[in-house]
C-alpha cells in the first residue's frame, strides 16, 4: 500500500520533494555562516552605535561626533572598513588615566569587548567585539575629556 502523505503525487515525485527539503536543511547552516558577516557598512552602523552608546553610559556632556564615518575605505582584495569617532566631556578634575579606566569598565555594558592592548591606563586602550568585528580605542585628551574611536574589520 501506498502512504497517504501526499495524495496523487507518483512516489518518484515524493521522493524528489524530500530529497529537496533534506538538501536545503543540509545546507541551511553553511548559508547562514556566510550570511553572520556583516558588510563594512553595517559593521560601521554597529561601531556609531556602540561609541555613542558607550559614552551615554558614561553620561558624557557635549559629545562631539570628530569623525563621522559612514565611508567605506579600501583595505585590499575589494574589502573595505569603516571608521568613526566622537569625544564628550566628564567632570573636569578627572585625569586622563581615570577616565580611560572608566571607559573600560563601562565597555562591557555595550557589547561583549575584550582588551586587545592595555600597557597601561596611560595609554590608550584598544578593546575588540569579534562578532561585531569593531575596535574601539578608549582614550582621553586631558582633564576631563573622553575620547573614544574606533574601525570595523576589514569586510
Amino acid at each position: 500500500m501506498e502512504a497517504k502523505t501526499m495524495p496523487g503525487l507518483p512516489v518518484s515525485m515524493r521522493l524528489r520533494r524530500i530529497a529537496v527539503v533534506v538538501a536545503l536543511v543540509s545546507f541551511a547552516p553553511i548559508a547562514c555562516t556566510e550570511d553572520d558577516t556583516p558588510t563594512a557598512a553595517q559593521a560601521g552602523q554597529t561601531l556609531k552605535n556602540h561609541i555613542l552608546r558607550l559614552l551615554k553610559e558614561r553620561n558624557a556632556q557635549k559629545v562631539t561626533i570628530t569623525d563621522p564615518g559612514g565611508k567605506d575605505i579600501p583595505c585590499g582584495d575589494g574589502r573595505a572598513k569603516q571608521t568613526f569617532a566622537a569625544t564628550g566631556g566628564d567632570l573636569p578634575n578627572r585625569r586622563p588615566d581615570t577616565l580611560r579606566s572608566m571607559l573600560l569598565g563601562t565597555v562591557q555594558h555595550v557589547a561583549p569587548y575584550e582588551v586587545v592592548s592595555l600597557r597601561s591606563m596611560n595609554e590608550p586602550i584598544r578593546v575588540s567585539d569579534s562578532s561585531a568585528k569593531t575596535l574601539l580605542t578608549l582614550d582621553s585628551s586631558g582633564d576631563g575629556v573622553y575620547v573614544v574611536s574606533g574601525e570595523t574589520e576589514c569586510l
